[in-house]
This record gives C-alpha cells, sequence and structure tokens, in this order.
C-alpha cells in the first residue's frame, strides 16, 4: 500500500479517495467528503495501484456527491484554477459515448464547469483524455455542445492501468496520460481564458463516472477506479510526473 502523505498531499488539495477496503468512499486530504452510488452497490476488488483496492464501475452505474455536501469542489471564478487525476483501469461498453470520470458537469441544466473525461470525441479524437472547462455553463458560442476541451493524442487502452489528469490554469488546458503532457497540436495544451463557471447553491453535483446530459444521467465510464483527487490549484507537469512514478512505475 502507498502512503497517502508520499502521493498526492501537495497544496491545493481538496480531496483525494483511493478506495480501500476498510472505508472506500470516503476521501481523504483537507475534506472529508463521502461518495454515494448512484444506481446500485458496486463491488471493491482487490486490484490497484494505491491501496491494493478499486472500485468496478459497471455499464450505467456512477457515484455522487450532492452540491451542498460538497462546497470546496466549487471551483469558479476567471482566476481559477483546477486539477482532476484519476488511476483507471478502462473495460469496453456496450456502445460508443463519452466516458466521464470526475467533475462538477450538468449539460441538462447548462450547468457545467470542470470534468475529467474520456473519448470526448470532438476534432477527430477517439479514445484520448480530455480536460473540459466551461467559463459559460452552456454550450460553447454557436456550438450545439460544450467543446472547449484539452484532447491529448494517445489512446488510453482497455483492460490495463492508466494515470490520466488535467489541469486548468486560467490560460490553458492541459491533459495528462501516464505523468506525460500528451501533446497535440492545437487541443492539448488548448487555450481558454474565460474562466470556469459558477453554478451558484444550484449548479452541478460532484459526479464520477457519468455526468447529467438530454435529461439523464449518461457518458458513462466502465472499469475499475483505483484513485480520484481533486486539486483548486494546477499542478505543475513536474508535480504530475512525480506523482505518476510513485504510483505506477
Amino acid at each position: 500500500m502507498i502512503e497517502f502523505n508520499d502521493i498526492v498531499y501537495r497544496d491545493g488539495l481538496v480531496c483525494y479517495w483511493d478506495f480501500n477496503a476498510t472505508d472506500p468512499y470516503l476521501s481523504k486530504g483537507n475534506h472529508a467528503y463521502r461518495l454515494t452510488a448512484g444506481d446500485g452497490d458496486m463491488a471493491i476488488q482487490n486490484d490497484g495501484p494505491l491501496s491494493g483496492s478499486s472500485v468496478e464501475i459497471k455499464e450505467g452505474q456512477y457515484l455522487y456527491i450532492k452540491r451542498s455536501e460538497c462546497p470546496e469542489f466549487n471551483i469558479y471564478g476567471h482566476q481559477a484554477q483546477v486539477t482532476v487525476m484519476a488511476w483507471v483501469k478502462r473495460m469496453p461498453k456496450s456502445y460508443v459515448q463519452c466516458e466521464a470520470i470526475a467533475g462538477m458537469w450538468n449539460e441538462t441544466e447548462k450547468l457545467r464547469q470542470y470534468c475529467l473525461f474520456l473519448n470526448l470525441r470532438l476534432n477527430d479524437s477517439a479514445d484520448q483524455v480530455c480536460g473540459h472547462i466551461s467559463g459559460l455553463g452552456g454550450p460553447t458560442p454557436n456550438q450545439k455542445w460544450c467543446i472547449d476541451a484539452s484532447i491529448g493524442a494517445t489512446p488510453v487502452l482497455y483492460n490495463e492501468w492508466n494515470f490520466v489528469a488535467f489541469t486548468y490554469d486560467g490560460n490553458s488546458i492541459t491533459s495528462f496520460l501516464n505523468g506525460i503532457p500528451d501533446l497535440r497540436p492545437d487541443a492539448n495544451p488548448y487555450e481558454y481564458q474565460q474562466g470556469i463557471f459558477d453554478g451558484g447553491t444550484s449548479g452541478s453535483d460532484f459526479t464520477v463516472g457519468a455526468v447529467h446530459r438530454l435529461g439523464e444521467m449518461g457518458n458513462f465510464f466502465v472499469g475499475q477506479l483505483a484513485g480520484l483527487a481533486v486539486y483548486n490549484r494546477a499542478l505543475s507537469a513536474d508535480e504530475i510526473l512525480a506523482i505518476h512514478q510513485k504510483t505506477m512505475m
């Protein structure tokens, strides 16, 4: 088992989950937030690079925290920064669709803020790490959807552990795969200076493995999740590489 303080306890940490078998849904870090299963109980597997455990998310399942119970996840404003990182073992699902890992992202009610995705399928992409930021809450002007995202170049493979992350520093969004910025011309990093939308008290819940869209939960992730961390600042590339080296190598 990798010690918590050696991995992610850095300035700006809001919460960290390693899904340990003792109390998998209670976070460590500066705030003790508890995840709730949104659609049926999930199995805790004895498999994972952090605590040796992971939560198995089957198709249609997700986790969440009500917005009122996680105020520190309401990261917003023109100067706002955020980092979301996760340790995932991706599995196939029965249909092709974006795969949400974690964030504050409600498309139905135009309450988007930030979210880590895989397989966003924008700009001729598929299967890569994607960092989504919205300064408006709703779609990008003159677009059907929000298209403001950093999209990497390398597919996230199925059936193996990967460390995925994105940062937003107020000027650009950057997606990382296994500790390295997964650079892609004009897509990663992605310049974006509109900041992060403030959903107020009625904004999005914090959701893991899905987001609210088209009037219901969707964009499901299928697979195992061994760790999840959220920061209220943009970690440096050196910090993200160091975390990867301590957990995945």
